[in-house]
């Protein structure tokens, strides 16, 4: 059964890492040369990622995304001195091959099975998602990628956002956008789109002034 049935939705866009791609994916696939300290390392890792894009861009900076991920990870070495730097390159490596989640490709089928666009926005650059894309096999069940790159600024700016309209052909409350972030679906929010927030954690909510539309457990629940 549709998601929304009131409102009159003409495409899902899908936030890519943490909502498609697990990004601890990454790091789980060399746990045991990592060793004990893996979670908190990928912990680190993902943390400073997404610092570094919120600090450039309340900056009036743009970098892209790939050259926040190097340099967190570089941080995450320097704080987890335990952890071999040699394994830098497979990490790197692991990242643009990241695992999707298991229930992704179905998910994506039901969308396409009811005339429903399908696409990502993410902080993503272009070669980075077309690399996890790939890898995931997800190309044919697509019908865009959008990277903040084109705009030179990251989520939650209301212009990373504002790139799907033209594109999609639709106004704002025509687009799910489903996300796995809740800070991402707070951005969403604001900019009018209709957020679905993909709770895996049960965490508990917030920004309450921002709501989702919809709040799911796993993306089998969307389309």
């Amino acid at each position: 059964m549709p998601l929304f049935t009131s409102t009159p939705i003409k495409a899902y866009v899908f936030d890519a890492y943490g909502t498609l791609f697990d990004v601890h994916s990454a790091v789980m696939r060399h746990e045991g040369e990592i060793g004990p300290q893996a979670e908190s390392f990928s912990a680190l890792w993902r943390l400073k990622q997404l610092e570094y894009s919120w600090i450039l861009s309340l900056a009036g900076r743009f970098s892209d995304f790939w050259t926040l991920t190097e340099r967190a990870l570089d941080y995450a070495f320097a704080c987890h001195p335990g952890v071999d730097r040699t394994l830098r390159q497979k990490l790197l490596a692991a990242y643009r091959e990241l695992d999707a989640y298991p229930e992704v490709p179905a998910a994506l089928r039901r969308l396409r099975a009811r005339g429903v666009r399908t696409a990502i926005l993410s902080n993503g650059e272009p070669s980075m998602l077309a690399d996890a894309v790939a890898s995931a096999g997800l190309g044919g069940l697509l019908d865009e990628v959008f990277s903040v790159s084109s705009v030179g600024v990251f989520k939650t700016a209301p212009r990373a956002y504002a790139q799907l309209l033209g594109p999609l052909d639709a106004k704002p409350k025509e687009i799910a956008f489903v996300s796995s972030n809740r800070w991402d679906i707070a951005g969403a929010a604001a900019f009018g789109l209709t957020p679905v927030w993909v709770n895996r954690s049960g965490a508990p909510d917030e920004y309450q002034d921002l709501a989702p539309a919809a709040v799911v457990r796993s993306l089998e629940e969307v389309g």
